[in-house]
């Protein structure tokens, strides 16, 4: 039987704490905003879980960090020797979870900075409370969604806006080459456009020889309602370009607002959109957030 005093379950883990199945261990959540952490946080890191773990870190499938195995009058310790290196522990529960993103613009193919997008996104929502269950968000680069924005709650692309100039084109056909998805080809010996099919992924503007293709800004497409696990279901676009931070916050909030709203205890997000419809959240969100344009 535990010799250790009582403690709250449910309250621990909304502050990254869970039990594990042995004895009065925890395995402790650490808040990793995008995936970054700097060298003096890892050195930090190392030294914890040697200190008050068993000397290592699991890392999640969400680019977090986890402590395992800390006895339970170990946890506050833990917190004390993290908070030096500004490391904080993460939270769990129904609330927004901590926030994850690609590179962005370190990567060749990053249109937008998704690791400063994160900071701001995390700062945002802090304090958020109320939510009918867990609320996992997403940002990525470009459209290779390589953080699977899809499959989160809410996820976050980014998108680069081009335009063609037809009488420098040279009909080379290096442009048609890089679409993916075929929004540009060669008939003819001629560059044909669909631009129902573009992904604005910006590839084009990176190969053509001549600055025909040029990027006219950069912005975000939002996907709402995606999830995995026993019921997996694939997120919706919404029918917006938001091209600006300050509208993309507001859609967060607002989203969030609506899910507070219309979401019943313990359902995800998506579930909440089938049960309510997606319609709805669109209406919601175009009366509520200015400055959204059709896509």
């Amino acid at each position: 039987m535990s010799k250790t005093p009582a403690y709250d379950l449910n309250k621990l883990k909304s502050t990254g704490m869970m039990k594990q199945k042995q004895g009065d261990l925890f395995s402790v959540r650490l808040k990793v905003v995008g995936g970054h952490i700097t060298a003096e946080q890892l050195r930090a890191l190392a030294d914890a879980a040697e200190r008050h773990g068993v000397g290592h870190v699991h890392l999640t499938t969400r680019q977090g960090v986890e402590v395992p195995c800390v006895a339970y009058e170990q946890i506050e310790a833990l917190r004390e020797t993290l908070a030096g290196a500004d490391v904080e522990f993460g939270a769990c529960g129904p609330r927004v979870r901590t926030i994850t993103a690609c590179q962005g613009s370190l990567c060749r193919y990053g249109l937008i900075d998704c690791q400063q997008l994160a900071r701001s996104v995390d700062a945002h929502v802090e304090g958020i409370e109320g939510l009918p269950h867990k609320f996992k968000l997403a940002i990525t680069g470009c459209p290779n969604g390589c953080i699977k924005p899809q499959e989160n709650d809410l996820g976050i692309m980014g998108q680069s806006y081009v335009e063609r100039d037809a009488e420098l084109c040279l009909d080379c056909g290096l442009c048609a080459d890089a679409c993916r998805p075929g929004a540009l080809t060669i008939e003819h010996g001629g560059l044909v456009e669909d631009r129902s099919l573009c992904n604005n992924c910006g590839m084009c503007v990176g190969v053509c020889p001549v600055d025909a293709i040029s990027a006219t800004g950069c912005g975000y497409a939002v996907f709402v309602g995606g999830k995995m696990g026993s019921e997996p279901r694939l997120a919706d676009r919404l029918p917006f370009e938001v091209g600006d931070e300050s509208i993309l916050l507001n859609v967060i909030t607002a989203t969030l607002r609506w899910y507070t709203e219309n979401g019943t205890e313990k359902e995800r997000f998506g579930t909440t959109i089938d049960r309510v419809g997606l319609d709805n959240l669109i209406e919601s969100l175009t009366d509520e957030v200015q400055g959204l344009s059709d896509v």
